[in-house]
C-alpha cells in the first residue's frame, strides 16, 4: 500500500514499501508550514523556493532534480523536460515532472507544469494510475489542467497548488477545476492510502486536507 499525504502547494509524501518519497518539500511565500520531514528520495520540479525548501527534510535523503533516468532504494524515477510557462514563451522556465512505479502503481508529479503535453511527453508519461496536478489556475489554467487529466487518463487524480484557508490564497479554488472535470468537489481528506486492487477505470478525484 502507498499512502499518500498533502502538505500544501505542490509538496506531496509517498509512504510506501520500497521508499518514501517527498515531492517539492513547501516553502517560502505560500503559507503552509511544513515541519521536519524524513524521506529516502526528494524529487525538486524546479528551483522556485517555492518548491525547494530542502531546510524542512532530515539528513540522508538522496536528491532527484531535473530529467533522466534514476534508480534508488528500488524505486525508478523517470524526469520529463517540461515548462513552468508556454515552451515557446520568450521567458520560459524548466520544470520536471516525474513518473515513478511504486506498490505496483504508476504515479506522475507534474510539478509546476504550464502547458499542455506535446505528444512526446504524453507518450512518456502514459498509462499512469496516480496523477498529481496543479489546479489552481496556475501556472496551468483549470481547462488546461483538465486536458491534461485527459490526455494521460489516470485512474485516481491527486489536485495540489490551488487556494485553501491554509495557504496559496492568491490561486483559484478547486471548484473551477472540478467544473472543468466534470466532477462535484470531493469532501478533503487527510490521507489516501492506495492499492493496485483500488484502481478501476472509473477515474477518482480525491482531495487531500494539506498537513503541517
Amino acid at each position: 500500500m502507498a499512502e499518500i499525504r498533502w502538505f500544501g502547494h505542490n509538496c506531496i509524501r509517498i509512504r510506501a514499501r520500497e521508499a518514501t518519497l517527498l515531492f517539492d518539500p513547501v516553502g517560502r511565500g505560500t503559507g503552509y508550514p511544513l515541519t521536519k520531514q524524513t524521506a529516502d528520495i526528494v524529487a525538486l520540479s524546479n528551483d522556485d523556493p517555492a518548491n525547494a525548501n530542502l531546510d524542512a527534510v532530515k539528513p540522508d535523503y538522496k536528491v532527484v532534480r531535473g530529467p533522466g533516468e534514476y534508480e534508488m532504494h528500488e524505486v525508478f524515477i523517470t524526469g520529463i523536460r517540461t515548462y513552468r510557462t508556454e515552451p515557446d514563451a520568450p521567458d520560459r522556465t524548466h520544470n520536471t515532472a516525474y513518473l515513478f512505479e511504486i506498490e505496483g502503481m504508476r504515479v506522475c508529479h507534474l510539478g509546476d507544469l504550464g502547458h499542455l503535453l506535446n505528444t512526446e511527453q504524453a507518450e512518456a508519461l502514459s498509462d499512469v494510475d496516480v496523477l498529481i496536478v496543479p489546479a489552481g489556475g496556475a501556472p496551468l489554467t483549470a481547462a488546461k489542467a483538465a486536458e491534461v487529466v485527459g490526455q494521460l487518463e489516470p485512474k485516481v487524480v491527486i489536485p495540489v497548488r490551488y487556494a485553501t484557508a491554509a495557504g496559496d490564497r492568491e490561486l483559484a479554488p478547486l471548484d473551477a477545476f472540478c467544473k472543468e472535470l466534470g466532477v462535484a468537489v470531493p469532501t478533503s481528506e487527510e490521507k489516501l492510502v492506495l492499492k493496485p486492487s483500488d484502481l478501476t477505470e472509473t477515474m477518482r478525484l480525491a482531495a487531500l486536507a494539506p498537513g503541517a
